[in-house]
């Protein structure tokens, strides 16, 4: 374990944090094209966009399980002078340092629908489950392990909390931080 202390960020919340914006610009994205009959159609960008939406749903919710299992297997306990992050931290900083890529996805979804209505919106949307459910795959992992995965902060940056700057995940006891196992709010 390291001296001095970290600050750590759970894992389900940095991979989750992505999930609710991208939703939500998904569906005003598809919904403005369900408004707009496009070049195409609504009837073919609709349905163009509900097999994007299954498709990405899929790839965002499976893409590097293997690393993110590896990375949990070889977890170590957390130092008592690491700090955890709270949630509502996490959260924000994950969404403002991606904010501008979140404002052009959303006006690509709109702009889009203009030629195939609602696809790039529905993709969007794909996305946003997509990563609720790898936090809740995550979520599943921690309840069973009694344990749950967090991540130095400094080392978020970039590709994420299973990115190549990432070599180790730290533990702590199922009670700990403000965050459910999954990322989601503690009732």
């Amino acid at each position: 374990m390291a001296r001095g202390g970290q600050a750590l960020a759970r894992v389900a919340v940095a991979v989750r944090a992505g999930a609710a914006p991208l939703w939500w610009s998904g569906i005003l994205g598809a919904g403005v094209g369900a408004l707009v009959p496009g070049l195409t159609g609504r009837r073919i960008g609709l349905l163009a966009g509900a097999a994007l939406f299954l498709v990405a749903a899929a790839v965002a919710a499976l893409a590097r399980r293997g690393r993110y299992a590896a990375l949990a297997d070889g977890a170590e306990r957390a130092a008592r002078a690491d700090v955890l992050q709270d949630r509502a931290v996490t959260v924000r900083v994950w969404r403002r340092a991606r904010r501008w890529w979140l404002l052009l996805a959303f006006a690509v979804a709109v702009g889009s629908s203009f030629v195939l209505p609602g696809t790039v919106g529905l993709l969007l949307a794909g996305l946003g489950v997509g990563l609720w459910l790898k936090a809740s795959w995550l979520g599943r992992r921690e309840s069973a392990a009694d344990r749950l995965l967090w991540v130095p902060v400094d080392l978020l940056g970039g590709r994420g909390p299973a990115g190549p700057r990432v070599t180790a995940y730290r533990t702590t006891g199922i009670a700990a931080g403000d965050a459910a196992p999954g990322g989601a709010r503690r009732r």
